[in-house]
């Protein structure tokens, strides 16, 4: 394309904005993990940050140690300051809408502890050597008009030239300081209630690979897109006792945070939360971001899981972009606060489950209607055959549409009907060889077409060029990794590549 333009970008030229896809962007294509996914994940940030030293100046109300949604700084008796900062990857393709999720994102933080934000700084990272300005300053401007909404000046920045696109805001708020609503002060008896529906990381990635729908697209990015304001407001009014937004560490990961600095036992009724527009089929058919893996790993060591398919775990721990709040509230409150979270538009509002006992800080994660009073103590009781496997991805019955025909099988999926032992424990293995982890599903589908090739399995490679296609993997990354195969399958694999490659 350089040549073509006869552009040097070493001599301080660029491609116009006529040369670059300005109509219709895939920002997602540019970044390897969209959104909060993008975050360090929470077992290895706190291995770092406990090797801080810790904060001693009595004006700091709220610091990093517990890991709060945001600081807070006494600056006189009856005022402090509520600080925060966070940047992401676009978790959408459209430039103007991810910027407006970009603050509403980083609002969400002096939100949900109780603040009133006022000021914010932009910190974006981007390449006008290879993008178009004209998507930047879309960046800028959703960001801008969605500050505006909710009351914050934008009054300064900083820009990085770096080839993967980064965007967020540091913001300033301010709060009584005897009104802070940290995540520490949830009570035994409380009830918790959620504000938004999750999936949205799942829905991001599944539309990174082409596998998500329109409906669920959109429902994901005007979930995103909507400030927490309102329910801020309510929550105030409520004198809730704790609260979270839900956010880069999935809602099992922020609620453990929340019991372990409250120091309670909860339980979250997983058929009571709130889930946006096809994410149980995408969890289903094991359309699972990395980040929902490594947040599993760390919410861990504080869950216990009672008869929950393994889908709806992932789910529970994927990573979100700006997410709602989970919010503690007295249980004689609960009714009223729905109702008026409702009224106020947070119509997905409700509540996900309750605070038990005081403890370490743990979680059990059971059905609504199984919940007695002694659940949490019966649960407690025994560890659930859930938490004893590993954090993979087996699959689950998939819904009808993600069903295999027979002919269309290869040694690589599932097989169905009388399966011997033997065969079960096989399909699980492969089951969780195929699952996305350190590795993406795109790079496990590329890997997949250059071993078909290399063993020359023409059922495998048939499945698989199919699956990478519905994936929107290119024919350029398809053609390559089969020679990959060739590479080492040799002779005999280039003539079985040549005879069957799409044409």
């Amino acid at each position: 394309m350089l040549l073509q333009h006869d552009v040097c970008l070493c001599a301080g030229e660029r491609l116009g904005s006529d040369d670059v896809h300005d109509r219709h962007p895939q920002l997602t294509r540019l970044v390897k993990s969209p959104g909060c996914a993008s975050k360090i994940p929470p077992l290895d940030l706190a291995r770092v940050l406990s090797r801080l030293p810790p904060v001693t100046d009595p004006r700091v109300l709220v610091s990093a140690d517990t890991a709060d949604d945001a600081g807070v700084f006494r600056i006189s008796p009856g005022l402090a300051l509520v600080q925060t900062v966070d940047v992401m990857t676009p978790c959408v393709d459209d430039p103007y809408l991810f910027g407006r999720i970009a603050a509403c994102n980083s609002v969400s933080d002096v939100y949900a502890m109780g603040g009133a934000p006022l000021t914010a700084l932009s910190i974006i990272s981007y390449s006008l050597q290879s993008l178009s300005d004209e998507w930047m300053y879309l960046m800028l401007k959703g960001g801008v008009d969605a500050l505006a909404e909710a009351g914050v000046s934008l009054i300064g920045g900083h820009s990085i030239n770096d080839e993967e696109i980064k965007f967020g805001f540091a913001v300033t708020g301010i709060i009584d300081p005897d009104a802070v609503i940290t995540n520490a002060g949830a009570q035994p008896g409380d009830a918790l209630i959620l504000t938004k529906g999750i999936g949205t990381g799942i829905i991001s990635f599944a539309a990174q690979i082409g596998r998500a729908s329109e409906k669920s697209v959109q429902a994901a990015g005007a979930s995103m897109a909507a400030l927490n304001r309102d329910a801020a407001q309510v929550m105030r009014e409520a004198g809730a006792h704790a609260c979270t937004d839900v956010t880069g560490f999935g809602l099992l990961g922020h609620l453990a945070h929340l019991v372990r600095e409250s120091g309670v036992t909860a339980e979250l009724w997983w058929d009571a939360v709130p889930i946006l527009p096809g994410v149980n089929d995408y969890a289903a058919a094991g359309i699972i971001p990395g980040a929902a893996e490594r947040n599993r790993e760390f919410a861990a060591a504080f869950t216990q899981l009672c008869d929950v398919p393994e889908w709806v775990a992932d789910i529970l721990c994927d990573a979100q972009t700006s997410g709602g709040l989970l919010m503690a509230v007295s249980e004689d409150s609960a009714e009223q606060t729905l109702a008026a979270l409702h009224r106020a538009g947070c119509v997905e509002a409700a509540t996900v489950g309750r605070t038990t006992k005081a403890s370490k800080g743990e979680i059990v994660v059971m059905k609504r209607q199984s919940c007695g009073s002694s659940a949490a103590d019966d649960a407690a009781a025994q560890t659930s055959k859930a938490t004893e496997q590993p954090c993979g991805h087996a699959q689950a019955s998939l819904p009808a549409q993600e069903a295999q025909s027979a002919e269309d099988r290869c040694c690589a999926s599932e097989a169905t009907g009388g399966a011997s032992s033997a065969q079960e424990a096989f399909q699980r293995f492969m089951a969780a060889a195929f699952a996305p982890g350190a590795l993406d599903v795109i790079q496990k589908e590329l890997m997949t077409i250059a071993l078909s090739v290399a063993v020359q399995c023409e059922p495998c490679l048939k499945l698989h060029l199919d699956k990478a296609r519905s994936m929107g993997i290119t024919a350029e990354e398809i053609e390559e990794a089969a020679w990959m195969g060739v590479a080492f399958g040799g002779c005999k694999a280039m003539m079985f590549w040549q005879e069957r490659k799409p044409r």
